[in-house]
């Protein structure tokens, strides 16, 4: 039974779900999103506050400030919360509104950025704002996830081991490239492994991670709006870019079976049947890293008119649509009243029979 005294120290590591019942292909998906943070950045935050603090750079007067598109936020504001330190995350529209108001409840305060960058959009613009608020004051504390090496020292310490330890012959693994903290300390563990590890990284068309041109993202999550200072794609045997309504179409139909997983899992599987798909994966072992849970995304990905007005009307096929709309029925369901019962059938009815027959 686990107890713990701080929300930080509990993660659940062994958890996959065998998706090959719903998708048709040998494919695990690790669940990352059973702690209080709700998604895998817990392990990242965790362990960039921890070196932080080791190091002498956080004191009980800082202030930790990040940018962040949602999750990260969320799990600083955990640890913030925990250990006493106040946090400011700057984030931006994109950002779901249920994780916002989660990071206020926990103490937080959040900023909100309107504007973009020429050249880096919305993160470019986020970047900025951090750094003029630590040239402002020396309280500020940026841990700067997207160019410190505790984010993927995180993942090669913790989770890839997690992931080697349940399956010793793994042959192909999935992981979703945003920071590309995740995919990097994976990718490292794994070349020094005792067997070779095909790393397919997973993006979003529009992001430029890999290289290409900037489109628009209206899912938060992965991808990024310039090169992630952690990657080195020596590491990387395989990139696949996933568009934002197949991440959509994905994640309805995972919920059609009842599991509610957020938009970068989504895109992860998605990516990932689609390779397999194309591959003969009969005799493969293949693992997919989820990275959080769907409940963020009630109002965005789960919400129809929000999906049709960015991806148009037919952006769910007609099983999902009928899956989750009450149209699909003969007539919505209505409150039951007494008085419309035959009078037999109603309960005072049925109880007079009863004192009758007794």
């Amino acid at each position: 039974m686990p107890v713990v005294s701080v929300p930080y120290a509990y993660n659940e590591e062994e958890l996959y779900v065998d998706l090959r019942s719903i998708f048709g292909h040998p494919l695990f998906l690790k669940c990352e999103g059973f702690n209080f943070a709700g998604s895998i950045k817990l392990k990242a935050a965790t362990e960039m506050v921890e070196s932080a603090e080791r190091d002498g750079i956080l004191t009980p007067e800082s202030i930790l400030v990040e940018s962040s598109s949602g999750n990260l936020g969320v799990a600083l504001s955990i640890i913030a919360a925990s250990k006493g330190y106040r946090f400011l995350c700057v984030t931006d529209a994109r950002g779901n509104l249920s994780t916002r108001m989660m990071m206020e409840a926990l103490g937080s305060q959040v900023h909100m950025i309107a504007g973009q960058e020429a050249n880096g959009g919305f993160l470019g613009a986020r970047i900025e704002y951090v750094r003029a608020l630590c040239d402002s004051d020396d309280r500020y504390v940026w841990l700067s996830q997207y160019t410190n090496p505790s984010n993927w020292k995180a993942h090669y310490r913790r989770t890839a081991p997690e992931i080697a330890r349940q399956f010793p012959r793994l042959d192909v693994l999935f992981v979703g490239a945003g920071t590309t903290g995740t995919l990097m300390g994976c990718a490292r563990y794994f070349r020094e492994w005792h067997r070779p590890v095909r790393i397919i990284a997973v993006d979003s068309v529009g992001s430029v991670s890999f290289g290409g041109s900037p489109g628009r993202r209206m899912i938060p999550g992965l991808g990024m709006s310039m090169r992630p200072p952690l990657l080195d794609e020596s590491y990387v045997d395989e990139v696949i870019r996933v568009e934002e309504a197949d991440t959509v179409r994905t994640c309805h139909r995972l919920a059609r079976r009842g599991f509610l997983f957020g938009g970068s899992t989504g895109t992860v599987v998605s990516g990932a049947t689609d390779w397999l798909a194309r591959h003969d994966a009969r005799d493969l072992t293949a693992v997919a890293i989820g990275p959080d849970l769907g409940e963020r995304y009630l109002d965005t990905i789960y919400q129809t008119n929000w999906l049709q007005d960015l991806y148009g009307e037919d952006v769910l096929g007609s099983d999902e649509v009928a899956a989750g709309s009450w149209a699909a029925s003969p007539a919505p369901p209505t409150r039951w009243d007494p008085a419309a019962e035959p009078a037999d059938r109603r309960p005072q009815a049925r109880d007079r029979a009863g004192q009758r027959q007794g």
